[in-house]
């Protein structure tokens, strides 16, 4: 007898178990964890192309410094000869 109401108890709990994680993976899958799912890759995207543009941003400002570069919206003085309408030295041929 007492076999049987442990088998019987065992049945049950696995019984329960089993619908428990059959809820849980259909939850999961089902369209509502799909949608929970895809937003957390597009956060997680969005947070990486974030990081990466402030790094490569942090990086350029570097760069120009040591290279003693500035920075495009700075404005450069104009050589004569640029003003006059001449073609800058750079864009000559080589003829």
């Amino acid at each position: 007898m007492i076999r049987r109401a442990f088998w019987l108890a065992a049945g049950i709990t696995i019984g329960v178990v089993a619908v428990r994680k059959v809820s849980q993976a259909k939850s999961t899958l089902g369209p509502e964890g799909l949608n929970r799912a895809v937003g957390q890759i597009s956060d997680s995207i969005s947070d990486f192309a974030d990081a990466l543009r402030s790094a490569m941003a942090e990086r350029e400002t570097d760069l120009r410094a040591a290279l003693g570069v500035e920075l495009p919206g700075a404005t450069a003085p104009v050589a004569p000869e640029t003003a006059a309408g001449a073609v800058p030295s750079s864009r000559r041929s080589l003829r």
